[in-house]
């Protein structure tokens, strides 16, 4: 792929864009975009839940439990993994508004066709393609947050936006209890995901009107674009505030180019960040472990260990809510206290707690409600660091590779947790000795602890910096203190 220059530009957009105040304008951000992580945690959650209802006869289709939570969960995962590739490397190259609808639209048309699903292959493949489009809306979506967000608040935003997949996941796992109780065994789950593309629809209006990333426009040589959106943006502040803004402190002239090569994107991350490539590995790996792995399996540790199949909406609920708590009541720390004490505190606190759950369960000193609490302690220490690992990637790495280091960690991360995790623990959960299912606790827990090693050792302060001096462009030819 080409990686030619057109031309240079001189901009002070990065700096406007960070000094503006928070308005209205950003939370039409927030909504627009942000709400996509509440349809993956919709997604998630409504076929854990449904794992039990779906083995059942009558149901439709001839499939297991075990199926559900193992291969269909894996391949939502495979899916999101690819797609996050794909779509990654398209939103480098096209831009993040073109991508952020396509990806949601391939959403929609892949979980209405999930809801139609006749036999077991017709099942697996549109999940597969699902996970395909969220994948892709991981890529554009954080990019474009971050690049839209200013400094002093991106770190709260993105790991909020990120923790409100449990908004989606409790909501998913309250529907699913009256859909499972109250309507026939073969029309429920059918419902279920199709009330997900209801509110893809809905989504979809709000962002239509989110624009394109300023910085991207810029790079790549639409100067005049990212000043008449930056500009626009600048006069809808001033007339909700009525305040002037400061004269922006820092301009930078940079070498506009069409696209990134794939050889400079990996010889940026592999030769000129490799400390950088390994945090973000471990953050993924870390998270992906204990999200993909026991989330999508809960239902089954329910149904296994408890006899409870129609009612665990209730017990997944309560842990979404600890989960979403979590970014909500920790996220403004990561601003404050900062990105390295934050990140290796919520890795490893939580990992010592999962290993307390483990052993607990072990010795049968459980039940499916004091389980259910300890995992809602568990994960409102994770779901922020789980969180933080997105807004590390997309915040360490240079503008023009943004999209595709997200789309990378994402992929590798994910597809070492999220494929083989359900696949291992459900077989785990499955033979029905609690020994087994603490082993996948355990596994889990080791592994956010090593990445919260990881964190304390090649952690980057972050934390209140603009994105060109956490990692400078590499199209960038210098910057210049505004006079």
């Amino acid at each position: 792929m080409s990686d030619v220059e057109t031309g240079t530009i001189t901009t002070k957009v990065p700096a406007r864009l960070d000094r503006l105040p928070w308005s209205r304008w950003h939370w039409m951000i927030v909504i627009g975009l942000g709400t996509v992580w509440i349809l993956d945690g919709l997604e998630v959650t409504i076929v854990g839940n449904l794992s039990a209802q779906l083995a059942k006869p009558g149901s439709g289709l001839d499939i297991t439990q075990e199926q559900v939570a193992g291969l269909a969960a894996a391949l939502y995962v495979a899916g999101a993994c690819s797609g996050a590739l794909f779509f990654g490397w398209l939103t480098d190259k096209f831009g993040r508004k073109k991508l952020f609808i396509i990806t949601l639209i391939v959403y929609l048309a892949a979980t209405l066709a999930t809801a139609f699903s006749f036999s077991v292959w017709w099942f697996f493949l549109f999940r597969f393609l699902t996970g395909f489009g969220i994948g892709g809306e991981y890529a554009a979506i954080n990019s474009a947050i971050d690049e839209l967000i200013p400094s002093k608040h991106r770190g709260r935003i993105d790991i909020l936006i990120n923790g409100s997949y449990w908004l989606g996941a409790a909501g998913g796992a309250l529907l699913t209890v009256p859909l499972l109780n109250n309507l026939p065994v073969n029309i429920g789950w059918r419902v279920a995901f199709g009330l997900g593309v209801v509110l893809g629809l809905a989504i979809l209006l709000v962002r239509r009107h989110v624009p394109e990333s300023p910085r991207w426009l810029f790079i790549h040589g639409r100067g005049d674009e990212a000043e008449s959106i930056v500009r626009g943006v600048e006069e809808e502040v001033h007339r909700e505030t009525g305040r002037e803004l400061p004269e922006p402190g820092q301009a930078m002239t940079i070498h506009t180019r069409k696209s990134i090569g794939f050889i400079r994107i990996a010889h940026t991350m592999v030769a000129l960040y490799p400390t950088r490539t390994v945090l973000g590995l471990s953050l993924f790996i870390g998270q992906a472990f204990l999200y993909n792995a026991i989330t999508f399996g809960y239902a089954q540790i329910l149904s296994t260990f408890f006899q409870i199949d129609t009612h665990t909406g209730y017990y997944f609920a309560v842990i979404a809510v600890g989960n979403f708590l979590g970014p909500l009541i920790l996220g403004p720390l990561f601003d404050t206290v900062g990105r390295v004490p934050m990140i290796s505190a919520t890795y490893i606190g939580s990992g010592l707690l999962l290993l307390g759950t483990a052993w607990m369960f072990n010795e049968g000193m459980l039940t499916a409600v004091t389980l259910t609490a300890c995992w809602s302690v568990v994960l409102f220490v994770a779901s922020a660091g789980a969180a933080s690992a997105y807004l590390t990637v997309s915040e360490i790495f240079p503008m023009e590779t943004r999209a595709m280091a997200i789309a990378f960690f994402f992929a590798i991360g994910t597809a070492a947790g999220g494929i083989a995790g359900p696949l291992i623990f459900a077989n785990l959960v499955a033979s029905g000795v609690p020994g087994d299912t603490a082993i996948a606790f355990a596994i889990g827990a080791i592994l956010m602890i090593l990445a919260g090693i990881v964190e304390l050792i090649f952690g980057v302060k972050a934390e209140r910096r603009g994105l060109e001096d956490i990692a400078t462009p590499l199209s960038a030819a210098g910057l210049e203190k505004a006079t």
